[in-house]
């Protein structure tokens, strides 16, 4: 794996468990040297992961979108993309990764998250092999996701083989052992 694609939030969380997780993973990536992959704002999260693989290293790429406010780009990044669209973004994102993971966010971290998760579903059904996807389960945040997904494969909904394309780890390491 050598670029991983990060979906995380654009604000700072009240827990501050969260954001040393993420520097955790930022300085993991920039260890590893795996390319940061990320939606490029200069808000939140993001900040926080860009900040600490840039500090440690690594290299960090943003795609970032023009439908968005321009003070919020990042700036000083190893590379910049600009898109038209949050659709080309997401599009754009996939294809400069290696491996997706997800971070506790909001609606636009799931969004890309699902949308990444549905794009391996369909390489998955195509034959072609999907690119592994992880979630990191900082301090239980995503423990009401696994009994979703275990209710879905119960009742029918996911298959075992589709709910294998995603791996849900509570530490940095483990995720990132898992995914290569």
């Amino acid at each position: 794996m050598k670029s991983a694609a990060v979906y995380l939030g654009a604000t700072m969380p009240v827990n501050p468990i969260y954001v040393e997780a993420v520097r955790k993973l930022g300085r993991t990536l920039a260890q590893r040297d795996i390319t940061l992959v990320f939606g490029g704002s200069r808000e939140g999260t993001m900040t926080v992961l860009a900040d600490t693989v840039l500090a440690n290293g690594g290299r960090a790429v943003g795609v970032f979108t023009k439908s968005l406010p321009q003070n919020l780009l990042y700036p000083g990044l190893t590379e910049t993309i600009v898109t038209e669209n949050l659709a080309e973004r997401k599009a754009t994102m996939l294809s400069r990764a290696d491996a997706v993971i997800g971070l506790p966010g909001s609606f636009g971290t799931w969004d890309e998250f699902f949308d990444a998760l549905e794009q391996a579903k369909i390489d998955l059904i195509a034959q072609r092999k999907p690119k592994p996807i992880g979630l990191l389960n900082i301090n239980g945040f995503y423990d009401g996701l696994r009994m979703l997904f275990r209710k879905s494969i119960e009742e029918g909904f996911t298959s075992s083989e589709t709910a294998r394309l995603l791996t849900i780890s509570d530490s940095v390491e483990g995720l990132l052992d898992a995914l290569m």
